[in-house]
C-alpha cells in the first residue's frame, strides 16, 4: 500500500522497518507493527480517540459475534463492488480495533481474491490492539481529515460508524470507485437507549444528502435483526463501547447494571456511493 508524507504529501519509501520521502522526513515502525503517522499539532487533545478501556470493551464485545451478519453483509457489498478489479487498494477509515478490517480480509482470503488493505484511526490504543490481529493489514495511526494515501489510489473506502468528512474521504479515492458507509437506524439498540433517555430524538444524520458533491448513492441497505446480551458483563461491555454508557444518570445506571439480560435490535444502514 502506497503512503504519503504527513509533513510535505511525497511519496513515502519504505526500508525494513523505516519510511521515508525524498525531502527526508522520517517515521519509524512501531514495534507492534503499525505506522505513525499523525503530526503532534494535528492532534485535538494529548492522546485523541478510544482510550484503553473502551477499546477492551469494544474488543471483548464484538468478539462476542453479535454484529458478525452486519460485518458479513459488508463484506459481501465490498467484495462485490471490486469484483472486476485485481488487487484492489482498500482503506478502513476509523478501522477501530480492527474487527471489521480482519474479517474483511478473511472473507477474501476464502474467495482467493488478492488486495492491498490498509486500516487508520486516529487513536493508537486501538491500533496497537489492531495489529495483534494480523500483520498483513497496513495498521496506521493518522487523521481521517488528511488520509496519507496518495491521490486517487482507492478502489474501496470503508466508512463505518465514523464521523463523515466527504472532501478528506474523496481525495485519496479513484473516479468511480466505492465507498460504504454504516450509521445507525433509528431503531438501533432502541432498547437501550429506553433505558437511559427520557426522550428519544429523532436522528437527522442525512449521509447521503453530506457527500452528495462528491459521491452518487448507488445502493442503500438496512440490516436488522434481535439479539439478545445474557450477562451483566456483555451488557457492561457494550456501555463501555457507546457512547450512551457516558451518558448515564445515576439512576439509570443504577437500573441497568441489576439487568442480567437485555433483548436489543441491531438496526443499521448501509449506503454504497460511487466516487464521482
Amino acid at each position: 500500500m502506497l503512503l504519503t508524507c504527513p509533513v510535505c504529501k511525497a511519496l513515502l519509501i519504505q526500508q525494513d522497518k523505516h519510511l521515508c520521502c525524498e525531502n527526508n522526513h522520517s517515521f519509524d515502525a512501531a514495534k507492534q507493527g503499525y505506522w505513525n503517522l499523525l503530526l503532534a499539532h494535528k492532534k485535538r487533545s494529548k492522546d485523541p480517540g478510544d482510550n484503553p478501556a473502551m477499546v477492551q470493551a469494544r474488543r471483548h464485545f464484538l468478539e462476542l459475534g453479535f454484529y458478525e451478519p452486519l460485518s458479513d453483509q459488508v463484506n459481501q457489498l465490498a467484495i462485490t463492488a471490486f469484483d472486476s478489479i485485481d488487487n484492489p487498494s482498500i482503506l478502513d477509515m476509523g478501522c477501530g480495533e480492527g474487527y471489521y478490517t480482519t474479517r474483511l480480509q478473511d472473507a477474501l482470503n476464502t474467495t482467493q481474491k488478492t488486495a492491498s488493505i490498509a486500516a487508520l484511526d486516529i487513536s493508537k490504543h486501538a491500533i496497537k490492539a489492531a495489529c495483534n490481529r494480523t500483520k498483513a493489514i497496513t495498521w496506521l495511526v493518522a487523521s481521517g481529515a488528511d488520509t496519507p494515501l496518495p491521490p486517487e489510489s482507492l478502489d474501496l473506502q470503508l466508512v463505518l460508524f465514523s464521523r463523515l468528512m466527504p472532501e478528506a474521504f474523496a481525495k485519496p479515492m479513484k473516479p468511480g470507485s466505492t465507498l460504504i458507509v454504516a450509521w445507525p437506524g433509528e431503531q438501533h439498540l432502541i432498547e437501550l437507549r429506553k433505558l437511559i433517555y427520557k426522550e428519544i430524538k429523532a436522528s437527522h444524520f442525512d449521509p447521503v444528502s453530506t457527500l452528495s458533491e462528491q459521491f452518487d448513492l448507488a445502493h442503500k441497505t438496512r440490516v436488522t435483526y434481535p439479539f439478545t446480551l445474557s450477562s451483566a458483563d456483555q451488557i457492561a461491555s457494550l456501555l463501555a463501547m457507546t457512547p450512551h454508557g457516558q451518558r448515564l444518570a445515576p439512576e439509570a445506571q443504577e437500573k441497568i447494571h441489576q439487568l442480567e439480560t437485555l433483548p436489543l435490535t441491531l438496526d443499521v444502514n448501509l449506503g454504497v456511493f460511487t466516487r464521482l
